[in-house]
């Protein structure tokens, strides 16, 4: 009887602090790595008037993104996030590598950007500014009682109002 009464308490005190344990697991932050890996041996290896687009291809691997206008800069892009339980993912770090190429595709120079770069926003309480009379809900649904027929709406004559014929006759 003795051994059964050792492992009901010795059950009573664990189930309590896996409880615990299993609810604090949901609160863990998650960190995560998004885009290109920077490896700086690899970056410092790419030199300007030595290497050509095909080059830092083969070093780097496909650009993230490269510019569609004016000049023909690679971007690559990385960045460290942190997100906990039920929130948006936070930025941690990011680098930010921009090669730059003149109009033969050789290397011009090698820029890095880092967390400077991140722009950061809180919209205003969810609502999108809006010019003119701010209208509540039940204005907005029941504003149009009374305006449909009004004179000089073209109410009952057909067409554009007025007794003269649409420009499709009617």
């Amino acid at each position: 009887m003795r051994a059964v009464s050792g492992k009901l308490a010795k059950i009573g005190v664990l189930a309590p602090l896996a409880l615990a344990a299993m609810g604090l697991g949901g609160c863990t932050t998650v960190r995560d790595h998004r885009g290109f890996f920077v490896d700086t041996a690899l970056v410092d290896s790419v030199l300007p008037g030595v290497d050509n687009k095909m080059s830092v291809e083969r070093t780097l691997g496909r650009p993230t993104l490269s510019s569609q206008y004016g000049d023909q800069d690679w971007y690559y892009i990385a960045t460290d996030t942190k997100q906990l339980a039920f929130r948006r993912p936070q930025p941690t770090a990011q680098t930010i590598l921009r090669v730059r190429f003149d109009a033969k595709g050789n290397v011009l120079g090698v820029d890095r950007a880092g967390m400077e770069k991140v722009a950061r926003f809180n919209p205003d309480k969810d609502l999108t500014p809006t010019l003119g009379r701010k209208r509540t809900f039940l204005e907005d649904l029941f504003g149009n009682i009374g305006t449909v027929g009004a004179a000089g709406m073209g109410g009952g004559q057909g067409g554009t109002g007025g007794g003269r014929p649409g420009p499709n006759g009617s």
